[in-house]
C-alpha cells in the first residue's frame, strides 16, 4: 500500500483507490489515536465506501458499490475498533451493532452481507468475521 494524495493509504502503490482495510492499524489499537494520515484513510473510508455503517473492501469501479460485492463484515467491525480508538463511542456503537445484525437465521456470520438484499454473500461460515465480532465486543464493554 502506498500514500494517496492526502495522506491516506491507497490500495495499490501507483493506483488512487482506496481500501476500507487500510483502517485497520488505527482500529487495531497499532497506532496511537489522532495521527493525521490515518484520520485522513479513516474519513475517506467512511466518505467513499460505506453504506449506512456497513463497509465495503474497495470501489471496484463506476458502479455503486453494491453491485460489484457485498459489504465486507470484518471491514465494518474493523471500522467500530477505529471509531472507538478515536474516543467516537456513539458512531463505534453504531457500526458495531449495524454490522452485528448481519449474521444468519442460525447466529452465524459470512465474509460479505448484501444490504439491499439482507442476506449472507460469501464464504460461510467466516471465522475471521467471528473473532473480530468477540474482540469489538469485549473492547467496546471496557
Amino acid at each position: 500500500m502506498g500514500r494517496g494524495p492526502i495522506g491516506r493509504s491507497r490500495r495499490l502503490r501507483h493506483s488512487p483507490s482506496l481500501i476500507s482495510g487500510s483502517a485497520a492499524p488505527v482500529g487495531s489499537g497499532t497506532r496511537p489515536p489522532l495521527i493525521s494520515p490515518h484520520l485522513a484513510t479513516l474519513a475517506e473510508c467512511r466518505r467513499e465506501l460505506a453504506d449506512d455503517h456497513f463497509l465495503y473492501r474497495f470501489r471496484h469501479d463506476e458502479r455503486p458499490l453494491a453491485e460489484a460485492e457485498g459489504a465486507f463484515l470484518l471491514c465494518g467491525f474493523v471500522m467500530a475498533l477505529a471509531e472507538h480508538q478515536q474516543g467516537r463511542a456513539v458512531e463505534a456503537y453504531r457500526w458495531f451493532e449495524r454490522n452485528r445484525g448481519a449474521c444468519g437465521a442460525s447466529g452465524l456470520y459470512a465474509e460479505e452481507f448484501d444490504i439491499a438484499q439482507r442476506r449472507l454473500r460469501g464464504n460461510l461460515p467466516q471465522a475471521f468475521v467471528h473473532a473480530l465480532l468477540l474482540e469489538t465486543a469485549a473492547r467496546l464493554g471496557e
